[in-house]
């Protein structure tokens, strides 16, 4: 069969995927094997596939692809996620485009319109994963707001308000003067802009030019002010104790309090105090019993209890009450400075603090056990170092507002009377009944109108994906739950993955997963976070038609350590696609052979029991790193053992011989070591490139019916033969030295040299043997002492020397021992100094401490060969 030149990336992904559907392999059912089971990260149904969901999936995928070859029976569950906020405004706009305005058909018909939207578009991200391997269970696939995973949601707000859990209060929220709503955290995006800072100052009530001047970059806010705030301990203030201030423009009169929250060196000292614009003035509030004087209406403008610009917007209202200030005395100076503002993820409005009636959770007694199995390592972070930033978040817990001024997504189950009491319950006809037992009005029943938080159906995901809570002892969810690992982004373990840990303790009385690999963010040159709004993303579908599947999957792995950013560049995915053309050309060199039936020689017997040991060896630390989650080292790992032992030293030690221009036959015995030790390398590929691997697997020989590598068995790591591997090191380290050597003396590599080794050589004579063919040396001799005017050289300790026969330039060779002895001395103080540390001995492992030691004799026999060396050249 003719090999083409050049791997076809996409006539390999457009034949092996469809195959593998076909076949079922992606398909999980419960059974006696041990389950591996990965819940995906549900992407928003409006998105389509970017550099993170790359990363993030390319992780689950190596994962799931090992397990299923370790034999596990591996589910990788996929879905996508409502996003209320934004899948809402894209039906908005799209109405809006049509001239039509929600307000005016009501909620029934806009849900009508949203769904129609979501069956026409939603779920294309699923459909670009499979581009790049994703081997999801695609029979499997969910959405957080289909039947049954929307009653789950509603059954949880009931079962959480009967439990006390879930309540209805007047707090500060996000708000989103676009959207109109409440909005999480985790969809606020704080940027640094610049700002003016306004100094102003307030009369102090009742006295002459007595005057308290504090700082604010919301002037408009003024006109809320409901005290000012000094700390108890500010000798400057001590005499205002029992005064009131003057609010500027509106008069005001607002108490001065003294309140040790105030920080005494920032600014003036002191502060206004507006408890319905600022969260913190909000607590002040409270604990001061001040007055909350709400001036902005939902949609950001001015309200009647401002007294000034009514109906006006924020920023417009701003800019006149600046030059009112002005006008009449009040502003003292303005500040150019830069700070932080909060906007809105999906409107990129300025994020309001505003008080509002909304629903909560509390959190604390949900957070307690969720902390416990963190710390207790039930659940483990990957880096490790997160423990800390989630004990800390886990520890300050604020109660989670969970409604959203929205009509996309799962109504809330509460209904209220012309009383304004609230019922929560299903129906309206059990709401009627709770009324009535509470002898409350049962006339104008109406359902709230808000919607939960879609992050309120996602904290469920893991239990609602096998239906675990239509019924709790269903075959799935006993079988898949808890699920091993979640991979996600560092930026959403408080906001989703400590979430779904309180739903797994509270539902299941179960962790939801065992391990959380934790990404980083993928950034550009520039280390800007990758954006559409900034340009700097590569669409992930072209750099796959580009580089290929396998190419960009281990492009995105190769920088990504857990946790650690990812500084992206095409150049990385060129490196993965010159990966895939390296194993293709080796595959190609190898099938290129003819065999015969011959005698297998020495040297390659020698390399093939090397590349065994070298494979076991290599699978053996791959899995260590792989239970370490550093998987970005284990592809490294697989890299080096495929691209430097396999096809620069192996390959190249057992090729057969150029005779007249004609490559001879391989002996039958080495060739079919070497098909089975390529099958081997391809198997510990298999999860980092699936295409290829599948595509060289099945060309190396002929497979019966699921022969596929994607279920073929992962390899057994082993200790290999470490005598051997130090013995080719040996012989690799000294066919450099002689072909560098060559190099810089001007030496054709088909020039035939002897060499003598000053002692014994640490190499069998098959070993040796290899050493003569690959560096083309005609004899290796012992000699108790090397030739006078001879080139030497070290190899680990042992001195080598080649006698060319000419006039030695000393002078030269002597520079080169100099620079060589005073580098290893460097190294060997450096050396020293590690084991001079009690801290360093006390604390490392024993490994590496022996490994410190080893370094430490080699420098010292390495220096004492070369002083000996010098002592002769001198």
């Amino acid at each position: 069969m003719e090999l083409a030149k050049h791997y076809d990336h996409l006539a390999a992904e457009n034949k092996w995927y469809p195959w593998w559907m076909q076949q079922g392999y992606f398909r999980s059912v419960p059974d006696g094997r041990e389950p591996f089971t990965v819940v995906i990260p549900p992407p928003n149904v409006t998105g389509v596939l970017h550099m993170g969901h790359m990363l993030n999936n390319t992780i689950q995928d190596v994962l799931v692809r090992r397990a299923r070859m370790q034999g596990k029976n591996a589910c990788w569950v996929p879905g996508t996620d409502h996003a209320s906020i934004a899948t809402e405004a894209k039906v908005v706009r799209l109405l809006a485009e049509q001239g039509i305005k929600k307000s005016a058909i009501g909620r029934e018909k806009f849900l009508e319109h949203a769904h129609a939207w979501k069956d026409k578009y939603g779920g294309v991200i699923l459909e670009q994963l499979k581009k790049l391997g994703a081997s999801c269970d695609w029979d499997r696939t969910r959405f957080t707001m289909e039947p049954k995973l929307s009653e789950a949601v509603l059954d949880v707000f009931i079962d959480l308000h009967k439990k006390g859990l879930v309540y209805r209060g007047q707090r500060m929220v996000n708000w989103d003067p676009v959207a109109l709503t409440a909005v999480s955290d985790e969809e606020v995006v704080h940027k640094e802009v610049n700002s003016r800072l306004f100094h102003v100052r307030y009369a102090v009530e009742g006295e002459k030019d007595a005057w308290v001047t504090i700082a604010t970059t919301r002037p408009e806010t003024i006109l809320g002010d409901s005290a000012i705030a000094v700390h108890p301990e500010d000798e400057r203030y001590a005499h205002l104790k029992g005064k009131r201030a003057l609010v500027p423009l509106i008069g005001r009169s607002v108490p001065i309090i003294f309140d040790e929250y105030v920080e005494r060196e920032f600014g003036t000292g002191a502060l206004k105090v507006t408890p319905a614009h600022d969260v913190n003035d909000y607590e002040l509030g409270k604990k001061h019993k001040l007055e909350t004087i709400d001036i902005l209406e939902a949609n950001g403008t001015l309200s009647a209890a401002a007294q000034l610009y009514v109906g006006e917007d924020r920023f417009a209202a701003r800019k006149k009450i600046v030059k009112e200030l002005e006008e009449k005395g009040h502003l003292v100076k303005i500040e150019d400075i830069k700070n932080k503002v909060g906007y809105s993820e999906r409107t990129d409005a300025v994020i309001e603090p505003r008080l509002s009636l909304q629903w909560f959770v509390k959190m604390s007694e949900l957070a307690k056990p969720a902390l416990e199995v963190v710390l207790d390592g039930r659940v483990k972070l990957h880096p490790q170092k997160f423990t800390n930033t989630y004990k800390y978040w886990m520890e300050n817990v604020r109660d989670w507002c969970i409604s959203r001024q929205l009509w996309w997504g799962q109504q809330i189950p509460a209904w209220y009377n012309d009383a304004g009491d609230a019922a929560v319950c299903r129906t309206e006809s059990e709401a009627i009944a709770q009324f009535k037992a509470a002898g409350q009005s049962t006339t104008g029943i109406k359902q709230d109108e808000d919607v939960v938080d879609t992050w309120f159906s996602s904290w469920l995901w893991p239990i609602s994906v096998f239906d675990g809570f239509e019924n709790p002892d269903n075959a799935d969810i006993k079988y898949y739950y808890p699920t091993n690992d979640l991979v996600t982004a560092p930026e959403i373990l408080f906001f989703w993955v400590a979430r779904m840990i309180m739903a797994g303790l509270e539902y299941r009385d179960e962790v939801p997963f065992k391990n959380v690999y934790l990404t980083g963010i993928v950034r550009d040159k520039q280390g800007r976070k990758m954006s559409k709004s900034l340009g700097n993303s590569p669409d992930p579908l072209e750099l796959i038609e580009k580089f290929g599947a396998d190419g960009v999957r281990v492009g995105m792995l190769l920088t990504s350590p857990a946790g650690n950013d990812l500084p992206y560049d095409d150049s990385l995915c060129e490196q993965g696609r010159n990966f895939s053309n390296k194993i293709w050309n080796a595959f190609r060199l190898v099938k290129g052979w003819s065999v015969a039936d011959k005698a297998q020689p020495a040297s390659s017997e020698a390399a093939v029991a090397w590349m065994r040991s070298r494979i076991a060896r290599s699978t053996a630390e791959i899995d260590g790193l792989f239970d370490q989650f550093r998987i970005s080292e284990a592809l490294m790992a697989t890299y080096k053992l495929i691209w430097d032992d396999l096809c620069s030293w192996y390959l190249e030690s057992i090729k057969p011989a150029f005779v007249g221009g004609v490559g001879e036959p391989i002996d039958k015995t080495t060739y079919e070591a070497t098909i089975a030790l390529f099958e081997d390398v391809l198997k510990l590929l298999h999860p980092f490139m699936p295409f290829l691997s599948e595509e060289v697997w099945h060309l190396l020989r002929d497979r019966k019916d699921r022969e596929d590598i994607i279920i073929t068995a992962w390899p057994k790591g082993g200790e290999g033969d470490a005598k051997l591997d130090a013995e080719m090191q040996h012989a690799f380290d000294l066919v450099t030295s002689v072909r560098n050597m060559r190099n810089e003396k001007g030496m054709s590599p088909k020039e035939a040299i002897d060499v003598q080794a000053k002692g014994r050589a640490p190499m069998r004579a098959a070993v040796s043997a290899l050493v003569s063919k690959l560096a083309n040396v005609g004899t290796i001799a012992e000699v108790e002492t090397v030739a006078q005017g001879a080139i030497t050289f070290l190899v680990g300790t042992t001195e080598y020397a080649v006698d060319l026969g000419g006039e030695l330039d000393t002078e030269a060779e002597v520079k080169k021992a100099e620079a060589e002895l005073a580098h290893l001395r460097g190294f060997l103080s450096s050396v020293e100094k590690k084991l001079g540390n009690e801290r360093f001995v006390s604390g490392a492992p024993p490994a590496v401490l022996e490994n410190e030691r080893k370094k430490k004799a080699d420098a010292e026999a390495k220096i004492k060969a070369l002083e000996e060396r010098l002592a002769v050249l001198k």
